[in-house]
Parts: C-alpha cells; structure tokens; sequence
C-alpha cells in the first residue's frame, strides 16, 4: 500500500498574492517515486499529475491529492479555481488498476463471498471525488496536455472545462477489458456529447483526437501545447474577475437546468435565482459602477 507524504496548508486566507506558485503537497508512493503535487498561486489552485514512467496511472497516492485539493477549494475562499493537469505525453492512461482502487478494501477473508458489494464500496470513492467537483460552487479545470483514458476521462467529465493541447487524445477503453466506463465514463460522457458519440467512445471503444474533441463537445477549446497552460491560466484570470457568488450559482444552475427538462420550470428557477442576487452587495456595487461610467 503506498504511503502519503500530504503536508498539511493552513486554512488561513493569503493576504497579498504570492511572486510565485508554492507547492503545498506531494504525493508520492511507496516505492519513494512521486506520482504528482499540489501547488496554489494567485487564488488558483494546480494538482498536477507526473508519474510519467507509469503514464501517469492515478494511484491511491494521487487520488489522496485529488481529495485535499478538492477540500482545500470548498473550503478556502482565497481558492478561487481548481486546475488538474498532467506532466509528459500523457494526461493520464487511468486508474492504476494494479493497486487497490479505492480506500475502502474491505475484509479480504470474506469479500470473496460478495465481491461485487466490495469493490462497489471500495471504489466509491472515485465516484464521490468526481461528485464533489461537480458540487463545489468554484470552477474546476482539466486541463489535458497529453493522452487521457479511462478514470481520466471520466474525471474529465465530471470537471466545468476543458481543455487540450493538440497532441490529446481521449478514449474509454474499459470495454476491451470487458467492462464499462463506470465512474461517469459512460453516464456523463453520453451527457456531454450526446448518445451517438457517447456510443462512439464508450460503446466501441474509439478513441478521439483533441480537435474531433472540441467539436463533438468534449473540449471547449485546444491551445498549442507551447503556450497551453499559459492559455489555461488566462482563462483562469477571466473567471476569477467574476463574482464569486455569481460564479457558483451560475455553475449550480446549468446544471440543474440539464436535469430539469420542463421549461416552465426552468424559467421560474431563472427568476428565483435572479431575485437573490439582485440585492448581492457585489451586483449593487457593479451597477454603480456601470452607471457612474455612463454604461461602458
């Protein structure tokens, strides 16, 4: 079992923004390797992933790192956005499947018994880390240099944006193992592309180039890989300039608004969710401002 090496940041709001990122945890296994680190800059918080000898593969070690970034940005309002990128030609190949896939092995005396209740239980907690950022009411980027599969992919899907360099591909190929995509692989994936390609990727397999990507809708943009994170990081600033509050309503509204197929009913959440922010303190002070300049 791989040993956690996770330093513990202070809750403590920065006052002044930091000259440069500061890597606040390492994640690094029991072999001494590391498989990836933690760093904040400028209220954005980065969780990169380099075990570039194992392409990458997310491990017990990572998905702990994966966890305290999520907490640290729920929990930290100096924290505005949340980026999860890679190191080397591949984003992530997936879930190392040659370690225990979650934090919940169960009792290896009896788990032969009901071993689909046991792996269910071990292996939610994937399911619950793609859930929290999909909850968090901040901005959670992945930002996909290289090659991403599998659990990659899947944490991908369960992320606001994303973003890829040229040289990404995007795949599921749990079915040539004889399963399917089941941590959001295949039940988001279908949600963002539509079943067509949903069966394009999770049915047959297929994998698709960080172009195809961006027009079937699985990317919202593609940056050279020269000045990708550069791009990244400035998309970062646009939404920190946003309100806060604003931010997160507007993220828990699309969403809700995906599930909600009456239209009626939409309408009337857009009214509701408008009314409470009319009197926000930020919303009066922009609207002042806007009317102080004469509407520019």
């Amino acid at each position: 079992m791989a040993r956690y090496e996770l330093p513990v940041t202070s809750n403590q709001e920065s006052s002044t923004p930091e000259s440069a990122p500061r890597t606040i945890a390492v994640a690094t296994g029991a072999d001494g390797d590391e498989h990836g680190r933690l760093t904040e800059h400028d209220g954005i918080l980065t969780a990169v992933i380099d075990r570039q000898k194992k392409r990458n593969l997310i491990g017990p070690p990572m998905t702990e790192l994966l966890w305290q970034a999520a907490t640290l940005l729920a929990d930290r309002d100096d924290l505005r956005v949340l980026v999860i990128t890679g190191v080397g030609p591949y984003f992530t190949a997936g879930i190392d499947l040659s370690q225990p896939v979650g934090n919940r092995p169960g009792n290896p005396q009896t788990e032969h018994l009901h071993p689909g209740w046991n792996f269910r239980r071990n292996y939610r907690s994937h399911h619950l880390l793609y859930d929290e950022f999909e909850n968090i009411e901040k901005p959670v980027i992945v930002a996909a240099q290289g090659i991403c599969l599998g659990g990659g992919l899947e944490m991908a899907a369960s992320c606001d944006f994303r973003f890829a360099t040229p040289q990404a591909e995007f795949g599921v190929p749990e079915v040539h193992l004889g399963i399917i995509a089941g941590s959001g692989g295949t039940s988001r994936l279908t949600r963002l592309v539509g079943p067509a390609w949903g069966k394009w990727l999770a049915m047959a397999g297929k994998r698709v180039g960080a172009e195809q990507a961006r027009q079937i809708g699985l990317v919202h943009d593609v940056f050279p890989a020269e000045t990708f994170l550069d791009e990244v990081y400035r998309f970062c600033r646009e939404l920190i300039s946003i309100p806060a509050e604003v931010l997160g309503v507007a993220k828990l509204a699309v969403d809700m608004y995906a599930d909600v197929s009456d239209r009626t009913a939409q309408r009337h959440m857009d009214r509701l969710i408008v009314s409470g922010l009319m009197n926000s303190p930020e919303f009066l002070e922009r609207t002042r401002r806007f009317n102080f300049r004469g509407g520019k």
